[in-house]
């Protein structure tokens, strides 16, 4: 009991980061992915460097969500505990991937810092290609990916009682909300950052947050804890059963 509480713990601390540093990271790109001409004026290298700190920091956070809850979740259902973990790793690489990108902007304003007019075309091309990688990596990641990952997290904690059921339902819903917001920006008919895009992302960062807030200040429910215990003690040999049973008597 006491190692799975520190592992609420630990989950719930990362979903914090998670969203402390989504946010950071996207206000310090600003100026290269607002200005299309950043590639070839005077640059704000320092603040765009410490937004790709932010994301690596999100990127590691994301894989430990997945990492530190895999012993809880597949207690309840390996298959999909394991399916969490992959699609963490997924998101977190589709994130380095905008890194790199936005950081590859600024290599091209430093190397080619006092060229030519004639060249300062094709470099801000350069530079909104890198943009627009980024833009498509982060409607990808914290957009698609992320609303099939709380899904898929919100209906392990539904099906196990972990969390109690209205944190689990406002997971599936921010899921489905922000898959389907994904899909419309996709498809044109309103910009990610947008009223739009940012009404429909409102119910997955509840989710995650009173998820993040709940395992930190209460933990795992009890009741589904001590039902992983009566599961696995149920498939054990009928004599290891017994063994189990007389080392740890369930009174009445």
């Amino acid at each position: 009991m006491v190692s799975t509480r520190r592992t609420a713990v630990v989950a719930g601390v990362l979903f914090l980061v998670t969203e402390v540093t989504a946010i950071g990271g996207l206000a310090l790109y600003g100026p290269v992915l607002q200005d299309a001409d950043y590639v070839v004026g005077p640059g704000a290298d320092t603040g765009v460097f410490l937004g790709a700190l932010f994301e690596l920091v999100l990127a590691a956070a994301v894989v430990g969500t997945g990492v530190v809850l895999f012993p809880v979740l597949k207690k309840h259902n390996e298959g999909a505990a394991l399916g969490y973990v992959c699609a963490r790793l997924l998101e977190a690489a589709v994130i380095i991937v905008g890194i790199i990108s936005v950081l590859s902007v600024v290599k091209l304003r430093t190397e080619f810092e006092g060229a030519a007019d004639s060249d300062a075309a094709s470099l801000v091309t350069a530079g909104k290609t890198l943009v627009a990688i980024h833009d498509w990596t982060f409607l990808m990641g914290p957009n698609f990916i992320l609303g099939a990952n709380s899904l898929l997290l919100a209906w392990l904690m539904y099906r196990a009682g972990l969390v109690p059921q209205f944190i689990a339902v406002l997971g599936l819903v921010g899921g489905a909300l922000i898959c389907a917001s994904a899909t419309g920006v996709m498809f044109g008919l309103y910009e990610q950052i947008s009223v739009a895009g940012s009404v429909a992302a409102i119910p997955v960062f509840a989710w995650e947050v009173s998820l993040a807030v709940w395992l930190i200040a209460k933990g795992f429910k009890p009741a589904a804890l001590l039902d992983e215990g009566s599961d696995e003690k149920s498939q054990l040999p009928g004599d290891a059963r017994e063994i189990e049973e007389s080392r740890y008597p369930v009174a009445g």
